[in-house]
């Protein structure tokens, strides 16, 4: 079946969009899912997402990870499916769709390029001994290092992921060095099972975890840089409970086709 897709990126984190409002493509396989997603034999991207209809919604949003399986929320894929919803004309300024966390709204800029959403609320935070560990919609473990430019993130990011406490289910882990104007974040994805550009749930994770070991609370504003880019997130905080948790960027169409799925 040949299929009609649009290749999106935010901050390097980089997606198949396909408008299934149709339903064309109906429960995709893992070995469809993956063979798309595949650098060298497909398009190529950290995930696929299908934008259908939902009743009571602008759109629902569906994301399968890079290795085929059907995935939890992503941030950066959340605001590419925003753009990718303007484009198609289903929205203006504003949105409220559904993914597999839950409603999310969102604003996107006049010309489509630059996309605020909001992300779930946050009430629990644990730690396992210096890290942090939290869910913004998928789980994820924070660390703060030293040097983090010269960090092998491939290899400590995967032996962190499958060790005895999260091999079963996974997790994101997020390695952040703390530059006071902004904190520097990289990340290995489970999915994807490398380090990626960017992660949107991450440095949401990040800024989040950061706040809680500064004691900040209030209204909080954190940049952040990723290998892809530069992103920001804003919260609240009143030092239980993180509310009101907007993750925004950049989200690009960077080109579209057509191909053969199986």
């Amino acid at each position: 079946m040949k299929i009609h897709f649009y290749k999106y990126q935010g901050a390097g984190n980089d997606f198949i969009l396909v408008d299934n409002r149709e339903k064309l493509l109906r429960n995709p396989s893992i070995e469809t899912v993956a063979g798309l997603c595949d650098r060298r034999f497909g398009i190529g991207a950290d995930g696929l997402m299908l934008l259908q209809h939902k009743e009571g919604f602008d759109f629902e949003m569906v994301y399968y990870n890079a290795d085929g399986k059907e995935g939890s929320m992503c941030g950066n894929g959340g605001r590419c499916i925003v753009a990718f919803a303007k484009h198609l004309a289903i929205i203006d300024s504003e949105t409220n769709f559904l993914a597999v966390d839950g409603p999310h709204y969102a604003k996107i800029s006049e010309n489509g390029d630059w996309v605020s959403l909001q992300m779930i609320d946050v009430d629990r935070v644990k730690t396992d001994q210096d890290a942090f560990v939290l869910n913004t919609g998928s789980p994820h473990y924070v660390q703060q290092v030293e040097n983090l430019q010269a960090k092998n993130v491939y290899h400590d990011g995967k032996a962190i992921r499958n060790n005895e406490t999260y091999v079963l289910n996974g997790i994101n882990v997020n390695f952040v060095e703390d530059f006071e104007d902004h904190y520097f974040i990289r990340t290995f994805e489970r999915g994807v099972e490398d380090e990626t550009y960017a992660c949107g749930t991450g440095v949401t994770a990040v800024a989040l975890a950061m706040a809680k070991k500064k004691n900040l609370t209030g209204n909080i504003s954190s940049p952040v840089r990723v290998l892809g880019g530069k992103l920001n997130i804003r919260f609240n905080y009143d030092g239980s409970k993180f509310t009101d948790i907007f993750l925004e960027g950049p989200a690009e169409l960077v080109f579209e086709g057509e191909i053969e799925a199986n």
